[in-house]
This record gives structure tokens, sequence and C-alpha cells, in this order.
């Protein structure tokens, strides 16, 4: 006589875990399919980047400093992880509820996607039409996956029962008293259940991971804004002045950095999450307020205006001493003094704002723009229209001011108010209202915490004092005496200049420190300040050791 065995069911843990994974996967392929869209198409926004937009907005001054001290250049590709994983968590619970519910999980998608277009709403810069299309896509397959791939883990979880036996065939079933709950299984039901699911989850596993492998191509390969490639830069009518001497003894060495950064080395920071893509048959500068004869102008006017090019070095307040948020590099615009004297600036008027098409705002002295300085309205960068990540098509550069007072990327008005009537974005979280920058200087060479050798090395770095220039700079070995150091080239007292130091190197472990003197004497205060509220203090000091 043949007795059939019943295989043992899957147990409820191993159910729970495989819709959870079906959950994970399902929202890991909306995600994947929005970053696919967001590459292909560029009105069209990733919804992550949109929701995490809306939250820089609305984030507190004291965390957002927090992160930013924290973590620096990291916050916002870390902002974008832990919106990606919270979003897959959160697939794992609707897939439990959808289990039993198929319509939680489309209404749970469809929500998501409602966010999103109400975050882009809040965002003037983030086109609504797009948004919506590229959300009913995103949910509409987020659904189709969880459904398929719930079907799939309740038949692993739920395997087929055989059917009722026919008695004629004379084959016994187990005894009912072990428990089992009904008809037997078929032996082999269970395990093409679970291959089953493992199909599908290996099938949206991989589609994730090709929509993001062809985000990623498409970002390299595709342009962000179309009209850039169009633009052909006018000859400058006042060039750069020529590079000053270097001091005798000074020589460039590995790892210093260059006198001109270049653009995709130069650092960025920002609050765009959704970097701004202007067009500029459509774009108009406006400069409005409290001046005589307000007025706009097209991008072709702007370029038609008199250019001049300038090296002029640029710093963030969040940058840590020694810190790597800094750069130097060629802007080509018009004078932003040329624009104010146009438009006729009314007595009282204390404060230029700088408002940019993402609503992100700066605010500083009037007199700053119009005391001699080249203060400037860039649309150039080393040689070539500002890349869309530093602002294209304007932007304002100012020496002597942290950007968070001055640097507005994606420029669309210049406004004369006073500092009583508005205060600027950084300003509402506390941020100081004015931002001179301090005087810095940094070692590049060698590393902090690297090994040379016995010997003569070279100690090299660069210092900078935008608006003043550097003067001097010193090298202290230990607690020693401070040694003057060689300077590089000169390329005016708005950009950073090189400089170096012969140290003749013994064994052991020992400290290196840097300082800088203005050329008006200014020296640079040994005094330690956190960025917050104005910029960072003190002196840059690293550990070398010495075999």
């Amino acid at each position: 006589m043949k007795v059939e065995t019943r295989p043992p069911a899957s147990s409820p843990d191993v159910g729970a875990r495989r819709t959870a994974l079906a959950g994970a996967l399902a929202a890991a392929v909306a995600l994947a399919t929005t970053s696919l869209l967001d590459a292909a198409s560029r009105p069209v926004p990733s919804l992550v980047a949109v929701v995490g937009q809306a939250v820089i907005r609305h984030t507190p001054g004291f965390l957002s400093r927090g992160a930013t001290e924290s973590v620096g250049t990291a916050d916002k590709p870390l902002l974008l992880a832990m919106i990606a994983a919270l979003t897959i968590g959160i697939g794992t619970r609707v897939a439990a509820a959808a289990r039993r519910r198929p319509r939680v999980g489309d209404a749970a998608f469809a929500a998501f996607g409602l966010l999103a277009v109400v975050c882009a709403a809040s965002l003037r810069h983030v086109p609504l039409g797009p948004t919506l299309a590229s959300a009913t896509v995103a949910a509409v397959v987020g659904a189709l996956t969880l459904r398929r791939l719930l079907a799939a883990a309740t038949a692993a979880a739920e395997p087929a029962r055989r059917p009722d036996p026919d008695p004629s065939e004379g084959t016994e079933t187990a005894d009912p008293g072990d428990g089992a709950p009904g008809p037997l299984a078929w032996p082999g039901d269970h395990t093409v259940s679970r291959r089953r699911f493992l199909v599908a989850g290996s099938t949206a596993a991989g589609g994730a991971a090709v929509l993001l492998g062809g985000a990623a191509g498409l970002r390299r390969t595709v342009g962000r804004s179309d009209s850039r490639a169009a633009v052909i830069l006018p000859t400058p009518s006042a060039p750069p002045a020529s590079v000053g001497g270097a001091a005798p003894g000074f020589q460039e060495v590995e790892g210093l950095s260059p006198l001109v950064t270049p653009n995709g080395s130069f650092y960025r920071i920002d609050e765009a999450l959704i970097t701004p893509s202007v067009d500029v048959g459509s774009w108009r500068l406006q400069v409005t307020g409290m001046v005589d004869a307000p007025f706009e102008l097209t991008y072709d006017e702007l370029l038609a205006l008199p250019l001049v090019e300038r090296h002029i070095t640029l710093s963030c307040v969040s940058n840590q001493v020694g810190g790597s948020l800094v750069g130097s590099a060629k802007w080509l615009g018009v004078r932003l003094a040329d624009l104010l004297a146009r438009a006729g600036v009314q007595a009282g008027a204390t404060q230029l704002v700088g408002r940019s098409v993402d609503r992100f705002t700066v605010g500083f002295p009037v007199g700053v723009a119009t005391d001699g300085r080249d203060a400037l309205v860039a649309v150039g960068m080393n040689g070539e229209p500002l890349p869309t990540a530093h602002g294209f098509p304007a932007r304002l550069v100012v020496p002597g001011l942290y950007g968070y007072v001055s640097a507005t990327k994606w420029l669309k008005e210049i406004e004369l108010t006073t500092f009583d009537a508005f205060d600027s974005y950084w300003v509402q979280r506390n941020w100081a209202r004015e931002g001179p920058i301090k005087v810095e200087s940094r070692i590049d060479v060698p590393r902090d915490y690297g090994r040379v050798q016995s010997g003569p090395q070279t100690v090299a770095g660069v210092a900078w004092a935008p608006h003043r220039g550097i003067g001097r700079v010193e090298v202290r070995v230990d607690q020693g005496p401070w040694q003057e150091a060689a300077l590089g080239p000169v390329l005016g007292d708005d950009s950073w200049r090189q400089w170096s130091w012969p140290w003749t190197a013994t064994a052991g472990k020992h400290d290196l420190t840097v300082r800088a003197t203005t050329t008006d004497g200014e020296v640079q205060t040994a005094t330690k300040h956190s960025p917050f509220p104005d910029g960072a203090t003190g002196h840059h000091q690293i550990e070398v050791r010495v075999s």
C-alpha cells in the first residue's frame, strides 16, 4: 500500500520575510524608474530629490548646520540615501498589508507619488507637469511589481494542496490526527512555488539594477542644460592682469593646489538637490527694488555688455581650518557696479539681495558692490560658460565675502533693499548677517599624518585673503620659531597665493603649523573658532612622521 507524505509547509516567519522582500523590491523598482526618467529627460526630476529638496527647505537652521559640520559635502547624498532607505523600509510594511488587501499597495505607491507632486508644487524651479508624469509612471510600475511579487510570495508560503483522493486508487492519506489541515500537498508543489518567487524576485532586483545603471550612464552622457551647449562667450574687454613673479626659491611641488582650480574639482556647496536647468531663451535678469530705473536683461543683452575676466578665490563659510571648501577660478562677467549705476541706487538702500531661480537668497552691503572691487555677475568660469552645477547662466561672484552672503547661483534678480526689510536664506537660519572671508592658510604638502623621509623636504600650500591679498606666509615646526616661506605667483589680491618652505626633516613625529599675513598687515589669528556663525579661525596644523 502506497502512502504519500506531506512536505513541511513554510513557517510563518519565512512567509513574512518573503512578503517584506517583495515590498522592498517593489519600492526599489519604483525608485529606479523615477531615477531613469530623471536622467533621460531634462525636465523630469527624481521624486526622491523632489522630496529631499522640500525637506531641506523646511529643516531648521541648527539641524542643517549640524549636518554640514558633521558630514560636510556628503550631506546631500546622505539625505537622498536616507529617503530611499525609508521608502524601501515603508515598502516592507505596505507589502504586509497588501498581502491581505492588494489595493493597499496601489494606494501606498499613489500616496508617495502625490507627496512628490505636493513637494514639487512648493518648489518654483521644479516643473509640476513632468513631476506628475514621473510620479504616475513610478507608482504604476511599483504597484504592479508589488502585486506580482506578492502573488509569488503567497504561492511560495502556501503551496497548493492536492485534490481529495479517489478511494478507488487505494492510496492512504496521513492520519488527520497529525494536525494536517485538509488534503495533502503534492510533493513538488512547494519547490515549484519557491522557485517561482525566486525567479520573480531576481527579475525585480535585476530590473532595478538595470534601471539604475541606465540612469547612471545617461547622466554621464546627457547634458542637463541644452541651451548651454550653444553658448559662445565673447572676448572680455578687460582680460585678467598678467601673472606676477614668484619669490626667489619658490617652486611648485606635487600635491600643491594649482593657481586655478579646474571646474570639475571646484567645490560645490548649495541647497539644490535638483540642479536648476535654465533655458537662456526665456531667462531674464531683473534689477529691482530701491532703484530709480528698474530694468531687465536677456542673456544675449547681458553678454553684449562690457565683460571683464578676473581671478577670484571663493570660500564657503562652513570650511574648517585647513579644509577643502575653497577654490580659485578665472571668472568672466559684468561688473556689478556697472549694473547698479545704470539702475540708479536710491539713498537709503543698504542691502543688495541676489535671488536664484530656486528661491535661494543672499544679501550683502550695497557698498561692497561699489567700493572698487571686481564684484561680478559672472557668465563664464575658466574659459567656458558657467557649468550648470556652478550657476549657469549667471551667478554672483563677490571677492572677499563668503558664499553664503554673496554667491547666488542661477541668478534671476538683483534687488536693492535694506537690512531691516529682509533677511536672506542663511541669516534666517542664524548665521551672521555679514560674512567677510577670514585670513586663511593651508598646508597641502605633506599630508596630515603622512610619512616622509628624513632630510630635505618641501612644505607647501596656499593662503588667501580675497580683496586684501597675501603679503607673507610663515611655517613653524613643533613649537619652534616662525620661518618665512617663499611666495608663488601673484594673480591679484582677490586670488589665493601658493607658498613653499624648505624643511630639513629629522626623525620622529613633528607638528607643522602655518599662518598668513595680508598685504595690509593683518596676521592670521591663532584663536580657534568653529565655522558658525561667520567662519572658522585658527592656524592649520598637521602631524608628520619622519623615518
